[in-house]
């Protein structure tokens, strides 16, 4: 028997089975041996969601034999994938193309299906959301049956399972609206606690994408961000190699996953760590085509809580989070990062009927975040806040009902389309109710 881990370390389970289908007919298959055996089966990521949402129980499917790029149609726009594919490769070969996604997240090494199904997203832009840039989808479903959903078959599928937290099926194609690749111009730079708070809405009003962050046990912020280039592609200004390998690869992961091996030893430092670090901040700027821009290499593991909460609401709520950090004897390292997003019509979607901001809170991972999440989580629950699907938080099916109007609209097409409950675990459970 294999263990699976997750990325972060926090979730394992060890299946009965492990197989690696290489197309439909595989899954198809699959899922019929375990329906008839009375089987649990997931088809896993790469394991980059915090959560178990992903864990596999008795039967699991890994993506590996489930990658690449079916078809291109330039008159529609749009491009067709397995659901295997990482998103960093379906990003590189839509480069090659000259295609791109409209808005991503700000990591790539996620498979396409988990990065949807969990709610990935950006910041800004028409949408911020990976799931809402869908327009068809193939998945099979509990009982074996292959089904097609795009705007003319089974809209109601399509509307749902572009993000179903794996619980409706498993994902075999996703078909994405893609745009002709266009240059980002990013800016960063360092600003005072009370200009970025006050200023958040001006920074979203004046900008394409944008997001900040806040170095807890200080009075610092990093504002960034990223706005389209009406510009040539061979106009793009990048950062230079020696650059990017100090500012992205060395400070940020290698010196910064060193200071964490200091720091877990010696909590009482942080706060003037954090103080000198932030200080050390920089303005820069650069060009480049978009999804070497929106996404990042990151190597040092951590654990995290988001929760989106209306955007009328996010700036109080990030003031009563300091609050309660401020108040408490935690020693935290890692910057609360704010983002933005216009509403969306993907009914689990965090973003769903609302604008949203979004506050994202990271330990590292051999810290215990327990105490930090949980007095957190409360002040964003105050707020009508909803967690992130692939991210740690403790809802339960009971809260999040009242949380997304369309919830009972979901756990009815759970039933129709996995009436035995092939695809759950232990936190489907939880999130969806038996």
């Amino acid at each position: 028997m294999t263990t699976w881990t997750n990325w972060s370390g926090l979730e394992q389970a060890t299946p009965r089975r492990t197989l690696v289908p290489t197309g439909t007919d595989a899954v198809v298959a699959a899922v019929r041996e375990a329906r008839d055996s009375g089987s649990r089966v997931k088809m896993t990521g790469t394991g980059h969601s915090f959560t178990g949402i992903a864990a596999p129980e008795e039967v699991l499917l890994r993506p590996e034999g489930m990658r690449g790029i079916l078809a291109v149609d330039r008159d529609a726009m749009t491009v067709t994938a397995l659901a295997g594919t990482q998103l960093k490769v379906l990003n590189a070969e839509l480069a090659r193309l000259g295609l791109t996604l409209h808005n991503m997240g700000d990591i790539a090494e996620q498979t396409l299906a988990g990065a949807t199904s969990t709610g990935t997203h950006g910041t800004g832009g028409v949408t911020a959301g990976l799931a809402a840039q869908i327009v068809g989808l193939e998945l099979v479903t509990g009982t074996g049956e292959v089904l097609r959903a795009d705007a003319t078959q089974n809209p109601d599928v399509l509307a749902v399972a572009r993000l179903g937290l794996g619980a409706l099926g498993i994902l075999t194609t996703l078909t994405f609206a893609v745009e002709p690749l266009f240059l980002l111009e990013a800016s960063e730079r360092p600003a005072g606690w009370d200009e970025g708070v006050a200023g958040f809405d001006e920074l979203i009003e004046a900008n394409h994408h944008c997001d900040m962050y806040w170095f807890p046990h200080t009075d610092r912020m990093l504002l960034k961000t990223n706005n389209r280039l009406d510009a040539d592609l061979s106009a793009a200004e990048p950062l230079g190699r020696a650059r990017e390998w100090l500012d992205d690869r060395f400070l940020s992961n290698t010196v910064f996953g060193a200071l964490h091996g200091v720091t877990n030893r010696v909590p009482a430092i942080v706060p003037r760590l954090n103080q000198v670090t932030s200080r050390m901040l920089s303005a820069r700027s650069y060009s480049d085509v978009a999804h070497r821009v929106f996404t990042t290499e990151r190597s040092v593991v951590f654990r995290e809580m988001e929760y989106a909460v209306p955007r009328e609401a996010g700036m109080r709520a990030l003031t009563e989070a300091r609050k309660v950090i401020e108040a408490s004897d935690w020693r935290i390292t890692f910057p609360v990062e704010i983002r933005y997003a216009r509403p969306d019509d993907v009914p689990l979607s965090t973003a769903f009927g609302r604008e949203t901001v979004y506050l994202a809170f990271h330990t590292h991972h051999a810290v215990d975040h327990t105490a930090y999440f949980r007095e957190v989580e409360a002040v964003m629950r105050h707020h009508d806040g909803r967690p992130h699907w692939g991210k740690l938080h403790t809802r339960t099916a009971d809260d999040l009902a009242a949380a997304y109007p369309l919830f009972g609209d979901v756990t009815a097409l759970r039933d129709r389309l996995d009436p035995d409950r092939l695809f759950t675990n232990t936190y489907l459970r939880r999130v969806l109710g038996d």
